[in-house]
């Protein structure tokens, strides 16, 4: 592997590839596309369930989720009673499931408090026969959301798995990222997480802001780890269009580079395991749940919630901007039930678009891409793409092992440069072509 090699992959950092294909390669689905007809066809016994609660506190700077700030409370009553709406068209429509993991993500979820929350829960296992005291269940939270009031009752609903965004321990570095945030805010969230049994306890963590040192880096992790967390997730900082970082901020891809290396080699010395390029589990600390991203299903629910079939992935519309993201939370909240019945935005998948899916959620992350599932599930699909998988195997950034390919360690440092080479010509197009909101 050398330097010219890896430099046909382009930046270090392009972007994101958290779905495929990505969601500005969505356009309206004309007509709309019945949900009955959409999974009909579809296993229903091994589901994911998301939840979309797109309200925070402020909007980061370094933010480009579909999500709004400081949204006045009949807005949010009003998002809410649509919300029900939708969970009772969708059951309506596709009857019967079985749900065996959810989430509920944002935005800041917990800006909502306990009473909204309990009444989601609640609207969610009568509609779903989900409860999160059965079912693995994640939720997002900040610092300043994170009362006693709220943890508790998520504690007592049985919640598995509580992710915290706190970005640094240092103020400067936060504000340098368009995150003002108070240190002592964020350990009184941490202390009244751990007071509380939450099987699992995640931080995030940000670098790349320009007064970050590798030093400062290493303190943020080690104050982390006064927590134990049994997860500690590690994202780039990327300034994106739209954003409130946007024109006042630059970051070097090997300012990055030197901040990833350094926060990766602390996190290995304390017992860390790497998932991922973002993604680090304390040593013996497991991943619940039965739910496999590359096969089942998802529900989406809410606006800017993705739904996941084996012939579709559809959503709301998707925006950055506030007065983008205000427009699409009014129409979702006007929609009378029968408009949730069907899907109105997405993009159709065939083979091809779910064999790239199932080789972007394999060789990224260290459980690696098993290649006899992947032929006999693709076929001649699966074939396209092994020459990109020779490719990266001759740049040294995946290695086969006994019909798997895994990430080398250089893999998963080029984990936002190699999804490229694997977006179709539809789905690079229609993502070049998309107009910003």
């Amino acid at each position: 592997m050398t330097v010219a090699d890896l430099a046909e992959l382009g930046p270090l950092y392009q972007d994101y590839a958290y779905g495929y294909p990505h969601k500005s390669a969505y356009r309206a689905l004309e007509p709309p596309v019945p949900l009955g007809r959409i999974w009909a066809d579809e296993p229903k016994d091994r589901l994911f369930l998301y939840a979309h609660l797109p309200f925070c506190e402020m909007r980061c700077g370094f933010c480009n989720l579909f999500t709004t700030a400081n949204a006045p409370d009949d807005r949010i009553a009003a998002y809410l009673a649509a919300l029900d709406r939708e969970m009772d068209a969708v059951r309506a429509e596709i009857g019967p499931v079985r749900i065996v993991q959810m989430a509920v993500g944002g935005g800041t979820p917990t800006l909502l408090g306990a009473a909204a929350l309990d009444a989601l829960f609640d609207g969610i296992a009568a509609r779903f026969g989900a409860d999160a005291a059965s079912v693995p269940t994640a939720i997002e939270t900040s610092p300043d959301t994170a009362t006693a009031e709220t943890i508790a009752m998520l504690a007592a609903r049985g919640i598995e798995r509580i992710s915290i965004g706190v970005q640094s321990f240092i103020e400067d570095e936060t504000r340098a990222m368009g995150r003002p945030q108070r240190p002592e805010a964020v350990r009184r969230a941490l202390d009244t997480i751990r007071s509380f049994a939450f099987p699992r306890l995640n931080i995030d963590l940000i670098y790349g802001a320009e007064n970050q040192t590798p030093e400062s880096f290493r303190g943020s992790l080690a104050e982390a780890l006064a927590w134990a967390p049994e997860e500690i997730y590690l994202y780039p900082l990327y300034v994106r269009r739209g954003t409130g970082l946007d024109g006042k901020a630059a970051v070097a891809d090997e300012h990055r580079r030197r901040l990833y290396r350094a926060g990766r080699d602390f996190l290995a010395e304390a017992g860390y395991e790497q998932v991922s390029m973002r993604a680090f589990r304390r040593t013996r600390a497991s991943a619940s749940g039965e739910f496999s991203c590359q096969e089942d299903g998802v529900i989406g629910l809410g606006a800017g919630a993705r739904s996941y079939t084996a012939t579709h992935h559809y959503a709301t519309d998707y925006a950055v901007s506030r007065r983008g993201v205000l427009g699409i939370l009014d129409d979702y909240a006007a929609r009378p039930a029968d408009m949730f019945r069907a899907a109105r935005h997405g993009i159709a998948i065939d083979a091809g678009e779910r064999a790239r899916r199932f080789v972007l959620k394999s060789i990224l992350r260290t459980e690696g891409l098993d290649t006899r599932r992947f032929r006999s599930l693709f076929g001649e699909a699966a074939e396209m793409l092994i020459p990109v998988l020779d490719r990266l195997a001759a740049m040294g950034l995946i290695v086969g092992e006994g019909g798997m390919l895994r990430p080398t360690a250089a893999g998963l440092e080029h984990g936002d440069a190699i999804p490229p080479l694997f977006y179709s010509g539809q789905v690079a197009a229609r993502m070049g072509g998309a107009v910003p909101r």
